[in-house]
């Protein structure tokens, strides 16, 4: 079974979309966390910012500056059980120091009893109120950010484990469920490609899933088992058609050819060698037609391809046309890439080569040149230098019994007796193996180019 590439693979997007839609969720659950944290905390400092404060308001008016020291330096003396360890400054209006650890005095408006986020010595965030106490006298209380910090590394650490955790569990659930899903997808693609009975018996085993892909492998397998008797019946009744045909009309010939040992006159021998004629070109032309038939039903089947060298081939026909082209007074031109390998059936890519080559001769009159050429890729050119093809048959030739209808004849005889089905049965045949075929636009001329089709 042919692997699709994880870049392509939809399962595997939908697992990649899985683990980003994981990795954001858990960023999203951290900022809203985070920031309620935050909120929370500068809350909570600030009330505990303005009870100290209104506290140490009461011990002014009541006990005046002295007692006021007294508190702040107990205060400061104290370890802090929360970690948000307290901070004072009493200054008098210039802002001058007078009491606490707080050494200089932020920007903040003592008579309006200002509040805000301050830097101390130590560049530590803290939250902090000033107060005018009395003339002369203010007072700054703050506390630190610290078990607020301390609280978000944590959490933040916690959601860093927890988000990789659910990351790599997801991305472990998608690429399993991603693996299996598209095991039932390639199985039927599989079965598309081959369809041979093993891979429909393989395709068989997923009918039973009740859901959407088992349905589409119940209708795939439906559909395929339904084209395998068709193809099957067409098959056996065109052998057929073409046997009760075939056997007639070769009795028929037989026949001819005893009358002729019967030694008649000149005139009848002359009829029978027509009639004979007439035969076997009514057996060829059925039998180009079973091989177009083949062909196009077997387009994109990879049964039956073996690698085969092409350059090899090319050259061996070459060789044998190069004779040919010296009696007919045709300059045959030969250029063959080496190494150039196709997958492909051999005698089918003979015959498309030979169907070329033969009308290339057939039609361009002696003294003008056939080339051959042949680049990787593959890429085959067949091209000539004689009259060429009218703009508006060129499509048309490529059509069951169509011929080019200004195509002047090289040799008369031999043009009329084409039933147009050689550039009808080398389109199909290089369609077969993955090849188109176009007439290419030439000043002078025709020009077959053979390459591979554009996906």
């Amino acid at each position: 079974m042919s692997e699709v590439p994880f870049h392509r693979s939809i399962f595997a997007r939908l697992a990649l979309i899985a683990i980003a839609v994981s990795a954001g969720v858990t960023l999203l659950l951290w900022a809203v966390t985070a920031t309620t944290i935050d909120r929370t905390g500068r809350a909570t400092l600030s009330r505990a910012v303005d009870v100290d404060l209104a506290g140490l308001a009461d011990i002014y008016a009541s006990g005046g500056q002295v007692e006021l020291e007294r508190r702040i330096a107990d205060r400061l003396a104290l370890a802090s059980s929360d970690g948000n360890a307290p901070h004072y400054m009493l200054a008098d209006d210039a802002g001058a120091r007078i009491a606490g650890d707080i050494m200089r005095w932020p920007a903040l408006t003592a008579n309006r009893s200002e509040a805000g986020e301050v830097r101390l010595m130590d560049d530590q965030r803290a939250q902090a109120r000033a107060t005018q106490l009395g003339p002369g006298l203010k007072l700054l209380v703050a506390r630190e950010y610290g078990h607020d910090t301390e609280l978000q590394s944590q959490l933040r650490m916690a959601f860093i484990l927890a988000g990789t955790f659910a990351v790599l569990a997801v991305g472990l659930l998608g690429r399993w469920m991603a693996r299996r899903l598209a095991g039932r997808i390639d199985r039927i693609n599989h079965a598309f490609r081959e369809q041979d009975d093993r891979s429909l018996e393989a395709l068989a085993e997923g009918r039973d899933a009740q859901d959407e892909i088992g349905e589409l492998t119940r209708h795939s397998a439906e559909a395929l088992a339904r084209l395998k008797r068709l193809v099957t019946t067409h098959r056996g009744t065109s052998d057929q058609i073409a046997h009760e045909l075939r056997t007639p009309l070769m009795h028929l010939d037989n026949r001819l050819v005893r009358a002729l040992k019967a030694a008649p006159d000149d005139a009848v021998r002359a009829g029978i060698a027509d009639a004979r004629t007439e035969i076997r070109h009514i057996i060829a032309m059925l039998e180009s037609l079973l091989d177009i038939a083949s062909s196009e039903a077997r387009k994109g089947d990879p049964h039956g391809l073996t690698p085969v060298d092409f350059s090899a081939l090319v050259t061996r026909i070459a060789d044998l046309y190069a004779d040919s082209a010296e009696e007919s007074g045709h300059r045959f031109e030969v250029a063959v890439a080496p190494g150039v390998t196709i997958d492909g059936e051999e005698m089918q890519l003979t015959r498309l080569v030979t169907n070329l080559l033969d009308n290339a001769f057939k039609y361009v009159p002696p003294g003008c040149t056939v080339r051959v050429r042949l680049d990787p890729g593959p890429r085959l050119t067949i091209a000539d230098d004689g009259p060429g093809i009218a703009p508006h048959d060129r499509e048309r030739i490529f059509v069951r019994f169509q011929r080019g209808a200004d195509s002047p004849p090289g040799d008369g005889a031999a043009v009329q007796q084409g039933a147009g089905l050689g550039l009808a049965l080398a389109r199909a045949i290089a369609e077969r193996h993955g090849l188109g075929i176009v007439l290419s636009p030439t000043e002078q001329g025709a020009c077959f180019v053979i390459a591979p089709e554009e996906r």
